[in-house]
């Protein structure tokens, strides 16, 4: 049967094809070729925070919205301090470990695999390691 004389393959294969061409300028960043970074006492907080970075701040054009990504590691007791966030939103998506996350009104929420957390402009968090494992989570970071 040929693709031209069944209309529903025909629109499949056409779907497929815008598919793939939307594609075509998608970025990868092989986890191996991340830029490593250790930050001591982050954002005033204990301990070091273990970074590996696809592309830092400094990095993406003005009108890409995502301006920072990366996988980052709190060992047990180690902690980003609070902040706020004046010109950009973050996003923590919890990968492994266990947390107490500090939301925009100062409050102590627990955080575990799974999660995700948001502080928009203008607010403040922080993030504590709190289990015996190490915290494992993706920090995207974005602005307007």
């Amino acid at each position: 049967m040929s693709l031209r004389k069944h209309p529903a393959l025909t629109a499949i294969a056409a779907i497929a094809t815008l598919t793939a061409t939307q594609f075509v300028h998608a970025e990868v960043y092989p986890r191996e070729s991340m830029i490593k970074a250790e930050k001591k006492e982050a954002a005033g907080g204990k301990g070091v925070l273990h970074g590996e970075y696809a592309f830092t701040r400094d990095m993406p054009k003005k009108d890409e919205a995502i301006k920072e990504i990366s996988w980052l590691t709190l060992k047990p007791g180690d902690s980003i301090g609070y902040h706020k966030h004046t010109t950009n939103e973050d996003t923590y998506i919890i990968i492994s470990g266990t947390g107490i996350f500090k939301d925009k009104d100062g409050k102590d929420v627990p955080v575990k695999a799974g999660d995700v957390t948001i502080v928009r402009k203008g607010e403040s968090h922080g993030l504590t390691a709190t289990g015996t494992e190490p915290l494992v989570f993706v920090d995207v970071i974005a602005e307007q």
